[in-house]
């Protein structure tokens, strides 16, 4: 499924007024559904960006070589990366509490932020479960593709 089929499907919840839609094309399935506040939230859409793993988890050499730039990790502790380029959203709605705070204990699956991406919303989920021990970029920020999001010690 590409961009420009994507945008048909948003012109036909437009177009016939529908809160959600979900669709299956060969191996792909993607949900939009319309929220309160009139944003697009999207699962399971086709990443913008080159394919990477949303969670990298740390190992003692690779903290030890860390290239500049890249936070060193310490042992037990997984950093979550964007996926994609877009504007990061720690809660559903303004008016919302956020996903995960500071301490939270998460499971795999769990959501843990939003990242709009070209006005669609793209929950990016937990790949594991643990607490969170920071997070690393404010509501409303933009973030690049690959930035460390979220420092999670694993379970």
């Amino acid at each position: 499924m590409n961009i420009k089929e994507i945008r048909e499907l948003l012109e036909l919840m437009a177009e016939h007024n529908l809160g959600e839609i979900e669709v299956e094309k060969d191996d792909m399935k993607i949900k939009l559904r319309k929220l309160a506040n009139g944003r697009i939230m999207v699962e399971g859409a086709p990443q913008m960006a080159a394919p990477a793993p949303a969670a990298m988890p740390a190992s003692a050499p690779a903290a030890a070589a860390a290239p500049a730039g890249q936070p060193a990790v310490e042992e037990g502790v997984t950093i979550v990366r964007s996926p994609m380029v877009g504007t990061f959203y720690a809660a559903p709605a303004p008016d919302q509490p956020p996903y995960v705070t500071v301490g939270k204990v998460i499971k795999e699956g769990d959501v843990l932020c939003i990242i709009e991406a070209m006005k669609l919303m793209n929950e990016i989920k937990a790949e594991l479960g643990g607490t969170v021990i920071e997070v690393m970029v404010q509501n409303g920020q933009t973030v690049e593709y690959d930035q460390p999001i979220f420092k999670i010690k694993k379970s």
